[in-house]
This record gives structure tokens, sequence and C-alpha cells, in this order.
């Protein structure tokens, strides 16, 4: 998440940066050559060109994929309880629009609000999400969506083998997918890639025009100039993708 040792400290990591360079070596020496690298801005005490700094070294070492985040303070955590000295609203916003710009002159394009990567090395697990492709989780804690049916696993791995033996039903959290909550996903999850969604997909899926279901939020963000349309696309501008919380809230019913 960070080259800095200080950094890693900081944000609770186990490792240092010297260990992480000798895994991603054993990792080349064992055959692996498709490699992701995490990285984190905007924590605390981080300046912009310390983050510069980081994506520089980080582009150096030629991974296939870098997902690069902001942190995020979640309620209830130790960070969301201490007194952090957290960069500003320019100097975050300024810290996206270099990761972009720096990694881009490493051949990475961003395909994702997130997520960059080398030609035809996007992440396939982090797209399918976007894309609502169904997929099962097997397995204690694991999740599953399949035809518009969302599911859990108990977490307890004890409690898991124990039904399973006992022949009794292991799923938590069941839920059936609404249309419209369908809808909403299909949206914004589709709209976190950088090539956003497609007119015609929406109307394969749901058998509705989008224009019919979501034409005055469309109108209004695009008056806003932070959607786009392109032929069958709608894609979020690149304004869109500075602010792209707020504008994905607007698809929540």
């Amino acid at each position: 998440q960070s080259t800095d040792a200080e950094e890693l400290k900081m944000l609770g990591r186990i490792h240092s940066y010297e260990e992480f360079l000798q895994s991603l070596q054993w990792a080349r020496e064992a055959g692996f050559s498709n490699i992701n690298i995490d990285l984190m801005f905007a924590i605390p005490g981080q300046t912009g060109e310390a983050w510069r700094q980081h994506l520089r070294q980080v582009a150096e070492l030629n991974p296939e994929h870098i997902s690069a985040y902001s942190l995020i303070i979640e309620e209830g955590t130790p960070f969301a309880q201490r007194e952090l000295d957290l960069p500003d609203e320019d100097t975050e916003y300024q810290m996206y629009e270099d990761t972009a710009e720096i990694l881009g002159t490493y051949g990475y394009q961003q395909y994702e609000i997130s997520n960059y990567a080398k030609q035809g090395k996007e992440c396939r697990h982090n797209l399918g999400y976007w894309d609502r492709t169904e997929y099962l989780g097997i397995g204690a804690g694991s999740s599953s969506l399949i035809k518009g049916e969302r599911f859990d696993h108990i977490r307890d791995r004890k409690a898991y083998i124990e039904k399973i033996r006992n022949g009794e039903s292991i799923l938590i959290d069941r839920e059936i997918l609404s249309v419209e909550s369908q809808m909403e996903e299909f949206m914004y999850l589709g709209l976190r890639k950088v090539e956003g969604v497609s007119r015609t997909d929406f109307q394969n899926y749901f058998g509705k025009n989008v224009d019919d279901v979501y034409g005055k939020i469309l109108d209004k963000l695009e008056e806003e100039q932070l959607l786009e349309f392109s032929g069958d696309r709608i894609r979020l501008t690149h304004r869109g993708m500075d602010v792209s919380n707020c504008v994905l809230a607007e698809f929540l019913f």
C-alpha cells in the first residue's frame, strides 16, 4: 500500500517495503506473469510529492495491474477515533489526477475509477462485479449472485462444517433482488468503468429503455457535465469521476 516504511507502519501493515519486494521477486521466479500491486493515497501526513514518488517507484517494477485507492475513514474504526493529519480536498483531488497521468506515462490505462492496467490485463474479477456477472462462492463466509438472488454462507467454519454434516442449510442473508434493485446495480456498478454502461445491454437485461427509467437523472447529470453520451454508451466524464460517489448515488431509488 506504500513504499514508505513510516506510512506502512501508520497503516498497520505487518510487512516492510523490502519484504514486499522479496515477495514480488519470488512470485516472478515462481512463474507468475500477471501481478497486481495495491497502493493507497490521501493517508495521514502524506504529501502530493510523496504520492507521486510512490507511483513512479511502483510503476518501475512493471506489474501488469495497479489498484490505487484513497483512504476512507469508516465509523467505528481506530482511525475514526484519532485526530488525523489528512491531506485537504484539493491535495487529494490532485493526487487522483496525478495517478492517471503518471501511470499513463508507464503504459497503464485507467479502466475503472481506481484501477489501471497494461493492455489486456484488466482484472476479470473486478469487471465481473461491475458487469454483474453471476458468481458462486464456495466455503465458509463466501458470497454468491445467481439468477437475481444474492446469498452468503455462514462465516464460522466449525458451524459451517457441522451444518453440512447434519444436512442443514448453510445460507444466511438470502436476498432476492427486485428488478428495481438490479437496475440500480446495473447503473451504479457499471458506471464505475471508464467505458460506462450500454443502453442496448440495459434494454436486453430489463426489457426497458434506460431513458424511460432514468431519463430525468441522465439529463440532469449531463447538464452538470458529470455524464456524457457516446453512441450506445453512457459514461462518467472526467469531472464525474472526481465526484463519482455523488453521481452514482443519484441512481438509487
